[in-house]
């Protein structure tokens, strides 16, 4: 997946754009999100920390950016800083024209039009959704699915959007979306619920 997110970035000559939620020792957990793409040779990156970068600013390397990732961290803090802001519509702005966009964690959740939180990913550990960006419009999902043993969390995502598409995403694991529609899954473990039983997905199976 980041070969793929190297090969749709590099058609424009313009930096990968890194938004996150700053916390001590930021610069120290960059590399989470750069290395793989530096190993397919990417090697222009622009760190954008919220809320301390100014808006104006965030919204001209946004435009700017010739891919952006979304960082993790706690989940209701990226809504508040980037759903909730004018940031999101200059994201959604570069999704359209093409733009490959990858979020880890928080930054995944916050990505479809339903952003559904884990009691284990709030301070008030509830069942929490709230409403994302909309890059993808009918699928809900959970992240850190097997390292968390979010089964229950997972079904009642189900049970609350029963009409979309749920996946549960491992860590270390990617599903990749392709015009509003996931397309294809990498790495170690990516599970839906098919007739009422937690199923290990793969490309042929989405």
């Amino acid at each position: 997946m980041a070969k793929k997110f190297v090969q749709l970035a590099s058609m424009k000559v313009k930096p990968v754009s890194i938004i996150f939620v700053e916390r001590d020792g930021w610069e120290e957990y960059m590399p989470r999100y750069t290395e793989a793409l530096q190993n397919e040779g990417a090697n222009d990156f622009r760190y954008i920390p919220l809320p301390s970068t100014p808006m104006d600013e965030v919204i001209h390397n946004i435009r700017e950016s010739s891919g952006i990732i979304i960082g993790g961290g706690n989940t209701n803090m990226y809504a508040d800083y980037i759903v909730d802001t004018e940031i999101s519509h200059a994201i959604k702005e570069k999704y359209k024209t093409g733009t490959p966009i990858a979020g880890f964690s928080a930054g995944a959740l916050i990505s479809p039009k339903e952003c559904v939180i884990s009691p284990q990913d709030n301070i008030l550990q509830k069942f929490q959704h709230r409403p994302g960006l909309g890059l993808v419009e009918n699928m809900v999902i959970a992240v850190h699915f097997s390292e968390w043993n979010d089964e229950e969390h997972l079904r009642n995502i189900a049970s609350a959007f029963p009409y979309y598409q749920h996946y549960g995403i491992d860590e270390q694991s990617c599903l990749y979306c392709l015009n509003g529609m996931p397309v294809e899954t990498d790495g170690k473990g990516v599970y839906s619920i098919i007739h009422n039983q937690i199923t290990k997905t793969d490309k042929t199976s989405l």
